[in-house]
């Protein structure tokens, strides 16, 4: 038997693998989306961890891809990035209820930069 905690950690990830599969799980509302999926086009991702408190459940993914496009002013440099994105969930009844997600681009600007 499953306990609460497990159903809220397959919720989520199941919500994560049907959005890679339906080419959403980029939309998180962020205002550069378009120019993210744009300028890396060979986009993999891979959960990394997954954290529960009560009914919030963070979800870290690690999204690798090669920067073939400009993103953020930065031309194209063939370089493999390692992009992270969170997603918070509220998990009722093993129901998602709400979702919230963002990149840390605090990460993945410097590996574009010359020299990185």
């Amino acid at each position: 038997m499953s306990t609460t905690r497990q159903q809220q950690v397959e919720a989520a990830v199941k919500w994560i693998e049907e959005a890679w599969k339906a080419g959403t799980l980029s939309q998180t509302g962020q205002a550069f989306i378009g120019q993210l999926e744009e300028a890396f086009t060979d986009r993999q991702y891979e959960v990394d961890d997954v954290m529960v408190q009560g009914e919030k459940v963070i979800a870290r993914v690690v999204i690798t891809g090669k920067h073939t496009g400009i993103f953020a002013g930065i031309p194209a440099t063939g370089k493999t990035v390692r992009i992270t994105q969170f997603h918070e969930f509220t998990v009722n009844d093993g129901r998602i209820v709400h979702r919230f997600g963002w990149y840390d681009t605090g990460t993945m600007l410097p590996q574009l930069q010359t020299g990185a």
